[in-house]
Formats: structure tokens, C-alpha cells, sequence
């Protein structure tokens, strides 16, 4: 079975890019969005670690530059909060296991 919270992540991140697009008309987001959400659902899916931390981390670090430079909430820091969790998941999910 799938992972679900990994799954939501998946989703959120895509709408993310699609909001962005909608909004600012911003490519780069609606690219970024589809491609780290597809990565993110493919990781869930399969249960790869590394995948969903490659993905998740590159967002996390993404937004994070990117709240740093603006200190907007929306939707930089709350990506950034978000993929930082993320990751945190993942990284007790696999220590769990070891």
C-alpha cells in the first residue's frame, strides 16, 4: 500500500504548481510543481526513500531560499515548513526501520 501522507504531500505540492501558474502565470511553477509532485507520488508509491527525500529536500530547500529572500508566508515558508516535514518523516520512517 501506498504511502498516504506521502501521497497528500504529492498532491499539495502539485496544486502548488498549478495555483502558481493560475495566478502569476509562472511556468517555472506549474514545471516544478508537476515534476516534484510526480516525483513525490512515484516515491510514495513505491515506498523509496530516496526518491521522496530527493524530492521533498529539493523543495524544502527551494522554498526555503526563496522565504529567505522574501519572508512571505504564502506560499514560500509554508512549502518550506511542509517539505522540512517532510523530510523529517521520511528520515524517522527509514531510521524506524534500521
Amino acid at each position: 500500500m501506498a504511502d498516504r501522507v506521502g501521497l497528500c504531500y504529492a498532491a499539495l505540492v502539485t496544486v502548488g504548481g498549478l495555483v502558481g501558474f493560475a495566478k502569476a502565470g509562472s511556468v517555472t511553477s506549474l514545471a516544478a510543481g508537476l515534476l516534484f509532485g510526480l516525483l513525490s507520488a512515484l516515491g510514495a508509491y513505491l515506498h523509496n526513500t530516496w526518491i521522496s527525500l530527493g524530492a521533498s529536500g529539493t523543495v524544502a530547500a527551494v522554498m526555503g531560499v526563496r522565504f529567505l529572500g522574501s519572508f512571505k508566508l504564502m506560499p514560500a515558508g509554508f512549502m518550506m515548513v511542509l517539505s522540512l516535514l517532510m523530510v523529517l518523516k521520511i528520515l524517522t520512517a527509514t531510521t524506524k526501520r534500521l
